[in-house]
């Protein structure tokens, strides 16, 4: 059971996160769930549909869409699976990582700009070990 004190961080914690989360996506041209594959697949490489709806939590049905949507856009690319002729591997283009990347950089942009006009030098520094300290929570 958590104390009350920790119980308040952890309330606070989630609700700025969440608000920071929501303006850092603010910045994205390309819809969040086509964003979330693109990163899967630089992440992971080349997977079949069904691998990609699995890894993103979603029907297969949903994820062919989308596959279908990052096909069109020349984001993605499709190749006979190695292994198994009635499948088919998705994998990443040069369109798909640069825009991918792309998006990475005016999110990260975004926050810079914005960690640079909001704080000042003590708050960067007690924002950059609260990151690490972060990641360690993230882990657990």
């Amino acid at each position: 059971m958590s104390t009350p004190e920790a119980a308040a961080i952890a309330a606070e914690l989630r609700t700025a996160m969440g608000k920071l989360t929501r303006r850092v996506k603010h910045e994205d041209r390309i819809p969040l769930g086509q964003i979330a594959v693109l990163g899967a697949l630089d992440r992971d490489g080349a997977m079949t549909t069904s691998d990609l709806a699995a890894d993103q939590r979603v029907r297969p049905q949903s994820m062919a869409r989308a596959v279908g949507l990052l096909l069109e856009q020349g984001l993605v690319t499709r190749r006979a699976h190695p292994t198994d002729g009635r499948k088919s591997l998705v994998e990443l283009s040069d369109a798909g990582r640069a825009a991918l990347e792309a998006e990475r950089g005016r999110r990260a942009g975004w926050l810079a700009r914005a960690i640079e006009v909001e704080l000042n030098d003590e708050e960067r520094v007690l924002l950059a070990r609260s990151a690490a300290l972060l990641e360690r929570l993230a882990a657990r």
